[in-house]
């Protein structure tokens, strides 16, 4: 019959730790097992997730008679865990070349009776040139912690085809079509052996209900492209280019991103 194996957390043996290096140190007594493995099975069985609300971390044994271990347990933000989720992000914008003021922006005109160009940019007797300006781009990564059993061949084909896809459906708070997908590089960690994987993504918002020149009802998705075709009209006896059509066109196929295995 084999010997039961008890643990006893051992008296006297909290540590604990406030601020930047916020944690908790637990020893237990272990009796009852000549085995590692087996004395470190049984550390983990009786000892809490978590201590004063910090993550386990790590846990250790050492034997220091016959059948008899120190088990010690680690509570703390040093390590990574299987599962966990890091989150980081910029808003810097992007730029963008545009041909037209889009209502309700304005348009002042000084001089003798200035043609209207119904707001078209940077005009001259040939052509409407515009301008580059800075336009709201939300960059954000999202690093996960992944067992390495999970990097299969059907996980790869997933993540290479979403790459440069938009998310068919809201996710992460943002609206359908808002998310471009950048793509994903990994590690694997040499001592825990799992992989940590970063997912690159760019958030562009959507738009309703615009209005250039004198053609409302215009709806464009963060990532789809704009773009206006003028035509050369008389305004107070000048030749001048104002906008004829609008055209949206959606550039970037749309996938489902849940597939990526960061929820929705």
């Amino acid at each position: 019959m084999a010997d039961e194996i008890t643990v006893a957390e051992r008296w006297s043996s909290r540590k604990t730790a406030t601020g930047s290096s916020k944690g908790s140190t637990v020893e237990y007594i272990i009796q009852g097992t000549d085995d590692d493995i087996a004395a470190l099975e049984e550390l983990l069985s009786a000892c809490p997730d978590t201590w004063n609300e910090v993550p386990r971390s790590g846990r250790s044994v050492e034997q220091i008679a016959d059948k008899i271990w120190i088990g010690t347990v680690t509570y703390g933000y040093g390590s990574k865990n299987t599962n966990d989720i890091e989150y980081n992000f910029d808003t810097g914008g992007g730029t963008q070349k545009i041909t037209q003021t889009i209502s309700p922006l304005t348009v002042r005109a000084y001089g003798n009776q200035p043609p209207d160009f119904k707001g078209a940019i940077n005009v001259d007797d040939n052509s409407v040139n515009g301008i580059d300006i800075i336009v709201p781009v939300y960059n954000f990564s999202e690093t996960r912690q992944v067992s390495s059993n999970l990097i299969n061949d059907g996980f790869k084909s997933a993540i290479f085809t979403l790459v440069s896809k938009v998310n068919n459906a809201p996710w992460h708070g943002f609206a359908g079509g808002e998310v471009l997908f950048m793509g994903a590089s990994g590690s694997r960690h040499s001592r825990t052996g799992d992989v940590e994987l970063t997912y690159k993504f760019a958030a562009s918002p959507n738009k309703s209900n615009i209005t250039i020149g004198s053609i409302s009802g215009i709806e464009k998705k963060g990532w789809e492209y704009l773009w206006v075709r003028y035509e050369k009209s008389t305004d107070q006896n000048c030749l001048i280019q104002v906008p004829k059509s609008v055209y949206v066109h959606q550039v970037y196929e749309s996938g489902t991103f849940t597939a990526l295995g960061l929820g929705n």
